[in-house]
């Protein structure tokens, strides 16, 4: 009956995640420079032929892929970071903290700055190109140290670490070096910005996330497992070593994406899987679901304050999220500094 209990309580939570997610989603779409009611923002959501044809068309195809692109890549970083917490046994651990987003960055700015590509692409997705490749890179190279004998998940998080302080350096050389007119594009992009957000970005950015999520879903009881130590796991029958690989590999691919579609989000993939932890526990099977909604609803948050804080202007989402991310990652350090996780 306990039990029962628990996974009812889990279940409204979840429940409730979503609700919440909903709302801020509509609230997302009624806000810019025409304003309308939560109201008239679903009536066109599920009834779009009963609203003026305005309405419908800015609602569908203007304000809809930028708020649905929030939530697609809240869910992807924070299930990433949930992930890279769980493998590397790591609080801080995540996309931005281990160097991808950092990479993604500089080759975007490599593109915007003085044109050079990793591969001949076309014009119009050199930038998103660049940013994946540099992401991946970063990404290999990780696998790579983690592949070695004698590596411990320690390594791993000193090496993205390294990877940030690296990137973050080239970075600023690429804007040293820039035009003022490449400049300005590179510290935009580097913001994070959800405005040139579309369909296609948005499907890719959700097929991607939905031929992933059941593969960590198949893998629920092992990642749950992982918490207990790598010993304990492999007396469970666990194979550790390939699950952490195989891990890394989706996570990668999952934070690398958005990242190169969106620009750089920090904290989205730190923040929210501390929020579904506190919320639901360590199991896999909750906190999966958990995770995605947490995260996704962190951005899309964000995204109204993003139009809210400043009047007739919309700020880089990358920045309020770092200003919610910063104070809870001091707090992270700071209870982890005298304990383990």
């Amino acid at each position: 009956m306990r039990y029962r209990a628990i996974v009812r309580r889990r279940l409204l939570l979840l429940m409730g995640l979503g609700i919440a997610l909903f709302f801020s989603l509509c609230l997302d779409l009624s806000l810019g420079p025409a304003r309308y009611s939560v109201g008239e923002v679903i009536t066109a959501l599920l009834r779009p032929a009963e609203v003026p044809k305005q309405l419908s068309v800015v609602i569908w195809q203007i304000r809809l892929p930028v708020a649905a692109m929030a939530v697609v890549v809240g869910a992807a970083l924070s299930i990433a970071g949930a992930q890279m917490q769980t493998i590397l046994n790591n609080p801080l651990a995540s996309p931005f903290t281990l160097g991808i987003s950092a990479a993604a960055s500089f080759g975007a700015a490599l593109v915007l700055a003085f044109g050079v590509t990793l591969i001949p692409v076309a014009t119009e997705i050199m930038v998103p190109v660049n940013a994946f490749l540099m992401a991946m890179l970063v990404s290999l190279l990780i696998h790579a140290v983690s592949l070695r004998r004698g590596t411990s998940v320690q390594t791993i998080v000193l090496l993205g670490i390294a990877m940030v302080f690296s990137f973050n350096a080239l970075l600023a050389l690429v804007q040293f070096l820039a035009s003022s007119e490449a400049l300005s594009a590179v510290v935009f992009w580097t913001m994070g910005s959800l405005t040139k957000a579309t369909w296609p970005k948005v499907f890719v950015t959700a097929g991607l996330l939905l031929a992933i999520l059941p593969l960590f879903a198949r893998r629920a009881w092992a990642l749950t497992a992982m918490r207990l130590g790598d010993d304990k796991a492999m007396s469970f029958g666990i194979k550790v070593g390939r699950l952490r690989l195989e891990t890394l590999a989706l996570v990668s691919l999952l934070a690398a994406i958005p990242v190169a579609f969106v620009g750089t989000i920090g904290f989205v993939g730190l923040v929210g899987p501390h929020i579904a932890r506190l919320m639901i526990g360590e199991d896999q099977r909750f906190f999966l679901p958990a995770s995605a909604l947490a995260g996704a609803l962190l951005l899309s948050v964000s995204s109204v304050a993003s139009k809210m804080i400043l009047p007739g202007a919309i700020l880089p989402i990358g920045i309020v999220t770092s200003l919610v991310g910063i104070p809870f990652f001091v707090s992270l350090v700071l209870s982890n500094s005298s304990r383990n996780w």
